[in-house]
C-alpha cells in the first residue's frame, strides 16, 4: 500500500517492512525518555510490523503508527510517533487518516487511543472516553485471555497501572462502509 497525503504531498505513507524496526525504534526512543511512549523489545516492533504503517518524506522514515485489531469492532492506534523535525506538519494526521482507513476497510467500528496527545486526537475526530467500559462484560472476560500487554493497558489493569498513569483514553466512532465499498 503506497499512499500520499494529499494536504502535503511531500509524505508518502506505506506499509512497514522488517527493515524499518531500527527506523521505529528510534522514532519511538526520545518519546519513551518523555514517557509518551513505551520503549519495546525489537522483538514486538517485529512480532507487529504487518500493523504499521510508515510516513517517509523523501525516502526517510519520518513517522509509524500501528492500528492492533482488539476485537470484532475494537481496535487501537499504537505507536504513533513522528520524527522531531516533522511535527506540525501534518505526518500525525496523514498516519491517523489512512490508520482509521484501514480499521474501516476491516470493519472496525471503533478505534481507541491511549494518549497523553489529547488535543491532536480530538482535532482528529477522537472524543475523550466518558464511559471507561466500552466493552460488554463477556468480551472483557475473552480480552483478560490475551498475553498482549497494550490490551491489558487498555483494560486498566493493575499489573499495567505504571505505564498508563496520566494517560487519556480516547476513541472515534467510524462510519460504517456500504456492501462492496472500501475507503479511498
Amino acid at each position: 500500500m503506497v499512499t500520499t497525503n494529499t494536504s502535503n504531498p511531500a509524505i508518502s505513507l506505506r506499509a512497514a517492512r522488517t527493515s524499518d524496526v531500527h527506523a521505529i525504534k528510534e522514532l519511538v526512543a526520545p518519546l519513551a525518555e518523555k514517557r509518551i511512549l513505551i520503549s519495546k523489545e525489537s522483538v514486538t516492533y517485529f512480532e507487529a510490523i504487518q500493523e504499521f504503517l510508515i510516513a517517509e518524506v523523501d525516502g526517510k522514515i519520518v513517522g509509524c503508527g500501528a492500528l492492533h485489531i482488539m476485537w470484532e469492532d475494537l481496535a487501537e492506534i499504537r505507536t504513533l510517533a513522528t520524527d522531531d523535525g516533522w511535527r506540525g506538519h501534518g505526518v500525525g494526521r496523514a498516519l491517523v487518516d489512512q490508520l482509521l482507513a484501514n480499521a474501516q476497510e476491516l470493519g472496525v467500528g471503533r478505534v481507541f487511543c491511549l494518549t497523553f496527545e489529547v488535543d491532536f486526537f480530538l482535532r482528529n475526530g477522537f472524543a475523550v472516553m466518558a464511559d471507561q467500559s466500552v466493552v460488554d462484560p463477556a468480551v472483557y472476560s475473552e480480552l483478560l485471555r490475551s498475553a498482549d500487554e497494550g490490551i491489558a493497558e487498555f483494560l486498566d489493569l493493575a499489573r499495567v497501572k505504571p505505564n498508563t498513569l496520566g494517560n487519556t483514553r480516547m476513541i472515534r466512532t467510524l462510519p460504517a462502509l456500504p456492501a462492496g465499498n472500501s475507503p479511498g
